[in-house]
């Protein structure tokens, strides 16, 4: 329960509303014995006995007074104006109503008291008491309300949690908004009212309904909103300006009485569009190889290395080593990390992977024995302009890691690949193609557990299309497309490190485990969400496709055959290995830079092909 709430509860039955209720029931029972009377003697006030009728109004006032103290309707045993305190009231003036008829039956001629007087007053005394209490819950619903709301919403949902939502919109007077309307698809719920606030249509019209309530939000109160839905509730709100937001997700749900929900209201973002779920991973395993373990991470200030070295965190290990050349991005994840980011511990280490004397030294001194490899220069665009540097970083890097991972005895090495390397047109493809089969040779060499794992785009991963497209829109456009019908897959940061840990303790030496990543989805329609959900009016330029650019990648080539035995979301494949001495080493050692770009290229797709 929310401190607002537990406050409007707590302020329920002061003691001065007792006492003005008790006055007010007392004061229901005799107009309702008066005109119990006056119905039974044909409207003839004359023919009333007073005395006899003070007698009995006394009697009921004072059944009425100790049964409802008795049964707990005077000491705030239910909420005001609520079902059970009606119920409850019914019970007590039925049993006061039978005080009075029997009483009629036996004194009634002394009284001067018809028998029926008692059973005519009762469902008048009902009414009084219960419309007393209806006013006094309109006052404070009306007093408990948000004086200045800040934002007008649509409630999406009238079934059990979308009704508990506006009540506690309406009740909260800390509140940041004012429901002005439910919308739901049942059509028996379209005369549906919830503290006020009606059922005014379904989403088939949501857009139509903005406008014309000038909402400034749409709450999706559906706690397992399928992305399908989000998606056409987020297109519909294109040019409205309205902003969609979600309920927490079921298992978010289950105190709900620590949070009012709608404090926890978030933003629809793009994986819920993409319908990204969390990954179920087999902790068991992931610590069998992990926990007690001195652990590396290379690249670890990028955005699947950071996220890699908090995972691994969590896991226990002996030692994390986090191994970096950017000392800004490395300073991100020690804050993350430690919340200090100072830089002064043993934990970070400032090197380059292209430094093979350097990698040597420190994998001789801090023995690592689990290798997480996710260093690597990634976009394609400068890759193509300069291949060199992706001989470099990609595949002479990763050959040092590899060749100072053997030599100090690394049990399990697991090599961040990318669905570019399945059928490589690029230059990062054939570099990361030969980083797969480098990791392939160094199993066999090791006759350890060396992986490469391979998946596609990640949402909000440092230079992806998901950031450009977000600064495009921030700057008013227009977002760049290179073709209507380019398509790629996508997975959140978090689901792929999560897949990679795992990955680590199912895959065999040699292999490249292949992620799970869905449907792939056309980058045209991942700009049109962003900028739906922004609530701007941005253009989409299309520029065409860039040198090496395909249409749609492949997670796997035609000549691999894929199986998944340990993990539904983790296929498995054999590379060829490939030697480091098969390639051209001491030329890009000896930085022959002057080389031309696309000779090195040439050199790259020479070596890559496995025939």
């Amino acid at each position: 329960m929310s401190p607002t709430a537990r406050a409007v509860v707590a302020d329920e039955k002061p003691r001065l509303w007792i006492v003005v209720q008790c006055l007010c029931d007392a004061l229901s029972w005799c107009v309702a014995i008066i005109l119990g009377l006056v119905l039974r003697y044909e409207l003839t006030v004359d023919t009333i006995d007073w005395s006899g009728f003070a007698v009995f109004a006394s009697l009921a006032v004072t059944a009425q007074m100790i049964i409802g103290w008795l049964a707990g309707l005077y000491r705030g045993k239910h909420p005001f104006g609520s079902f059970e305190e009606l119920r409850l009231l019914v019970v007590v003036t039925g049993a006061v109503t039978a005080l009075l008829v029997t009483t009629s039956l036996f004194f009634g001629l002394a009284l001067g008291i018809p028998r029926s007087s008692g059973i005519i007053a009762f469902p008048f005394a009902c009414l009084f008491m219960a419309s007393v209490r209806y006013l006094k819950r309109m006052y404070v619903e009306g007093k408990a309300r948000p004086a200045a709301p800040v934002r007008r919403a649509l409630v999406v949902g009238a079934g059990f949690l979308g009704t508990g939502m506006v009540n506690q919109m309406m009740h909260d007077p800390a509140g940041q908004f004012q429901v002005v309307g439910m919308v739901d698809d049942d059509p028996h719920k379209k005369y549906l009212r919830v503290a006020s606030v009606p059922v005014v249509g379904s989403t088939r019209d949501l857009g139509a309904l903005v406008e014309k309530h000038r909402a400034d939000v749409v709450v999706v109160a559906v706690a397992q909103a399928d992305p399908a839905m989000l998606r056409r509730l987020n297109e519909q709100l294109r040019d409205t300006g309205a902003r969609l937001l979600r309920m927490p997700r079921l298992s978010e749900l289950l105190h709900p009485e620590d949070n009012a929900l709608a404090d926890q209201l978030t933003e629809v973002r793009l994986e819920d569009l993409l319908g990204r779920t969390p990954v179920d991973l087999d902790v068991p395993s992931l610590r069998s190889y992990i926990e007690g373990r001195r652990v590396l991470v290379t690249g670890a200030g990028g955005s699947i290395g950071s996220e890699i070295c908090r995972q691994v965190a969590e896991l226990g290990p002996d030692e994390l080593i986090l191994l970096e050349r950017d000392e800004s991005a490395m300073q991100a994840t020690s804050l993350s990390l430690t919340g200090t980011g100072l830089l002064t511990g043993s934990e970070t280490v400032l090197a380059d992977i292209r430094d093979a004397q350097a990698l040597e030294e420190i994998f001789t001194s801090r023995r690592p024995e689990v290798v997480f490899h996710a260093a690597a220069l990634k976009h394609v665009p400068l890759l193509e302009q300069y291949p060199l540097e992706a001989w470099k970083t990609n595949v002479l890097g990763t050959a040092n890691v590899l060749i100072a991972s053997i030599n100090t005895g690394v049990e399990t090495f697991v090599n961040i690949s990318t669905d570019k390397a399945a059928d490589p047109s690029t230059a990062l493809g054939h570099a990361k193609r030969l980083g797969e089969r480098l990791t392939s040779w160094a199993a066999g060499v090791s006759n350890a557990r060396y992986v490469s794992v391979r998946f596609g785009n990640v949402i909000g991963s440092r230079g992806s299309v998901l950031p450009l497209f977000t600064q495009q829109i921030e700057r008013g456009g227009p977002v760049t497309v290179t073709d209507p019908n380019v398509e790629r897959y996508f997975m959140t940061i978090p689901e792929a490190t999560a897949l990679v840990l795992q990955a680590g303790a199912v895959g065999r030496g040699g292999e490249v485990l292949i992620l799970d990543m869905g449907q792939p989805v056309k980058i045209i329609d991942v700009a049109r969400q962003l900028i739906a959900l922004s609530g701007r009016d941005t253009e989409i330029v299309i520029t065409g496709l860039r040198p090496g650019e395909k249409m749609t990648e492949a997670l796997v080539r035609e000549d691999e055959e894929v199986c998944s035995p340990f993990h539904p979301l983790i296929a498995h494949t054999a590379v060829p290995p490939l030697a480091p001495g098969e390639l051209d080493l001491d030329l890009f050692r000896q930085g022959r830079a002057s080389r031309p770009a696309t000779e090195a290229l040439r050199v790259a797709r020479r070596i890559t092909p496995e025939s």
